[in-house]
């Protein structure tokens, strides 16, 4: 492509991209029926809003909130095409992070933007060096931002798999240890409390969070539920329901943690078959692909040789 042809590109790229700023911004700025509405339902504070406080997420403030409104904007076209609320403030949870969903969409968006920097400039440079079609160095492009957007959710990923595997491994010892306090004499909250202050580890922050919702005024019972809502393993839900029963129905609540937690040493181990099964068949590829031909390359060499030789 001549260099007429890649500045024409240029701009009708940049011009693209102004002419949907604009539009996003004119949509943004319709109000809704509810934004109409909602001033006129409830009592308003009589606070300027420029004189709240908030809290800078980045080392720059300045720069943060004059980009804030074209953030927001980003953040809810993320919303719009990324995972509900709702699924998405669960998985935060899950993987105890410290981060709200509007704050995790940012960090969406600015994959995203950097992705798409990093398959322009290769796109720039796969242009002016081989002289690659267009439409494919588009479509490079938006793979690349698609990708910078899809990091945060795989780091997301990552630390739950992390996170409930290091639950998995605490929760037989956690379970012992609960069981160990209530055979003791100790009431189930009395328990809780000093296995929470000894124990360190995933699931102990979890139960110290079940333990605040007791102190604020919760039962045991529906602090455990909610435990067992907020995590996905079935071995710390069937525990949290199981000590439920036991508290609500009088069952000996030690009975119950220790068969818990050899139910949860029996699924340890039925895991570490199947990854050992798994690891065992992965172990074969190698060897039959790698060691083996070099093997037989070894063996027949020499006769080959020989017969040439003998020839």
């Amino acid at each position: 492509m001549t260099p007429d042809g890649w500045a024409g590109a240029a701009i009708g790229f940049v011009g693209g991209v102004g002419l949907l700023m604009i539009y996003q911004r004119l949509r943004a700025r319709t109000l809704t029926l509810d934004q109409r509405v909602a001033p006129y339902l409830g009592g308003s504070s009589a606070r300027s809003d420029l004189l709240r406080e908030q809290r800078a997420l980045t080392p720059f403030p300045t720069l943060e909130r004059l980009i804030a409104p074209a953030l927001r904007d980003g953040a809810a076209l993320v919303a719009r095409w990324g995972r509900p609320t709702v699924e998405l403030s669960s998985r935060l949870e899950r993987a105890a992070w410290n981060v709200s969903v509007d704050e995790f969409r940012v960090r969406q968006l600015a994959g995203g933007a950097i992705g798409l920097a990093c398959g322009l400039a290769l796109a720039v440079v796969l242009g002016t060096t081989r002289g690659s079609a267009v439409p494919a160095l588009f479509v490079l492009v938006l793979i690349a931002g698609v990708a910078g957007a899809l990091v945060p959710e795989q780091r997301l990923a990552a630390a739950i798999t992390a996170r409930e595997r290091a639950m998995m491994l605490e929760f037989p010892t956690i379970a012992e240890l609960l069981a160990l306090a209530v055979a003791a004499g100790e009431s189930p909250v009395a328990a809780l409390e000093r296995v929470c202050a000894t124990a360190r580890g995933q699931l102990s922050v979890d139960l110290r969070r079940s333990l605040a919702d007791v102190h604020a005024g919760s039962t045991l019972a529906q602090a455990l539920e909610r435990l067992g809502e907020r995590s996905s393993l079935p071995s710390v839900s069937r525990f949290a329901e199981g000590v439920s029963v036991a508290i609500e129905r009088g069952t000996p609540l030690a009975d119950v943690l220790r068969a818990q937690a050899q139910d949860a040493r029996e699924f340890g181990r039925r895991n570490l078959m199947e990854i050992g099964g798994r690891k065992e068949v992965a172990m074969m590829v190698p060897v039959v692909f790698l060691i083996l031909p070099v093997t037989v390359v070894f063996a027949v060499f020499p006769s080959v040789l020989t017969l040439q030789l003998g020839l």
